[in-house]
């Protein structure tokens, strides 16, 4: 059998073009490798606490892999991440830091790996991942306070063609938390007793959109729905302007929750009001806010996840029943002193009128018993020197500090020191 030449010819093409097809997968590619040695250490100040100290110490590996995208009016491509943590040192009656898995026994793993794949897709300046996601919004921000990244299942598009407005809508339907190797389904955080964390919802479905009205003024409004658990909505003001020899800044963010469909977490009723000023002149960096939270219950988010507000810190959140909390912050960048790399920053965070009601501590009972409400503080201290030249250029050293006391729960205090550096190929 004979073949046509236009048929031989047009594959011969087809072949040459896949060539120029794919090349941006590579060309356009990233990749890195991440080391981190983590040590971590909370003592607990209270006779009461069921576990005197969570104390650990982990290496962790991780690389990261980021395609391109193919030619095309649509472009595809695919990321990676690969997870490796050792066990350096630790204890049955000291796990639970978060940065190693731990078995019934309560014992950590001596090493534990896992993988994230995210396809993607981009057309124009709209961009869909399925697979592994790392969001940072206002109602699902993923936690990354340990040695791995907390990571969702699901799919995710945003779209950036339609200035100044950028659109996000997503779902997802597992969890992969920072110390865990598999997914599992979603939950709610506990908050000390306000919900109950023996249950689990399938699927969160979210939506948002940005508005940049000015180059210094951005509004934003997001809805989700944790099925069987909660609705909640955000709203939220950025704003930032030149303001004599510095530059001002503030951003208010508001958040209401309230149960849906079978609300097996409970009772879901709260509006939290988190605000924060400040401002920036030179090395030096003023801020500070007021939050407030509203309703019969505490605030509402997704198990493992990050809160979002303002009053976050390395202990509490802040974020209890009719809480009302001031926070405080000052950051200084020593190079203004000759020394680049070196940078240092101060919190204190005060909060009062906790309903106990819901908290479910020993200290939380005696607190409803006597009629009193609960009050907490929270100082953090964060000094880290990044290495500017040389042949350990970009190491990270870093050592964050926070001592916590609570008259409604266990009072820490904690040591985190975090040793990174990252090799970009």
């Amino acid at each position: 059998m004979t073949r046509k030449p236009h048929l031989l010819v047009m594959g011969m093409l087809g072949l040459a073009a896949m060539p120029n097809a794919f090349a941006g997968l590579l060309d356009d590619g990233k990749a890195s490798l991440e080391l981190k040695n983590f040590y971590f250490s909370r003592d607990f100040r209270d006779d009461s606490a069921t576990q005197s100290r969570r104390e650990e110490w982990a290496q962790g590996f991780t690389l990261r892999l980021q395609s391109g995208f193919t030619e095309g009016a649509v472009g595809f491509g695919l990321d990676a991440i690969g997870m490796l943590g050792l066990k350096l040192d630790s204890s049955p009656d000291r796990t639970g830091t978060g940065l190693l898995p731990r078995g019934t026994d309560k014992r950590a793993e001596d090493d534990y790996s896992k993988l994230g794949l995210t396809a993607k897709a981009k057309l124009g300046e709209s961009l869909l991942q399925l697979g592994a996601l790392s969001p940072v919004l206002p109602l699902l921000a993923s936690n990354n306070s340990r040695l791995f990244p907390q990571l969702f299942n699901g799919g995710q598009l945003v779209s950036k063609d339609f200035e100044p407005f950028t659109f996000t809508l997503g779902q997802v339907n597992g969890v992969k938390q920072r110390d865990s190797t598999n997914y599992e389904d979603l939950t709610i955080m506990g908050q000390l007793g306000a919900y109950s964390t023996s249950v689990s919802s399938d699927r969160l479905s979210y939506g948002g959109l940005d508005y940049q009205v000015l180059p210094s003024l951005t509004l934003s409004f997001h809805a989700s729905e944790l099925d069987d658990f909660f609705r909640r909505d955000f709203a939220g003001l950025k704003f930032n302007t030149k303001a004599g020899p510095g530059k001002a800044f503030a951003e208010l963010r508001y958040f209401d929750a309230r149960e849906t469909g079978k609300g097996l977490a409970g009772e879901v009723d709260n509006r939290t009001f988190s605000s924060n000023f400040g401002y920036n002149l030179g090395p030096h960096t003023f801020s500070g806010g007021y939050q407030k939270v509203s309703g019969d219950t505490a605030y509402a988010y997704v198990g493992g996840s990050d809160t979002y507000l303002f009053s976050e810190m390395q202990v509490s959140t802040f974020a209890f029943a009719n809480e009302r909390a001031w926070h405080a912050r000052y950051d200084y960048d020593f190079a203004a002193l000759g020394v680049p790399g070196l940078t240092f920053n101060l919190r204190y965070v005060k909060g009062d009128e906790v309903d106990p009601t819901n908290v479910r501590t020993a200290e939380g009972v005696s607190l409803r018993a006597s009629g009193k409400e609960g009050r907490e503080w929270e100082r953090a201290t964060d000094l880290t020197y990044v290495v500017q030249d040389g042949p350990l250029k970009n190491l990270a050293l870093r050592w964050r500090y926070a001592t916590n006391r609570s008259n409604f729960a266990d009072g820490a205090d904690e040591h985190r020191v975090i040793l990174a550096y990252v090799i970009n190929f």
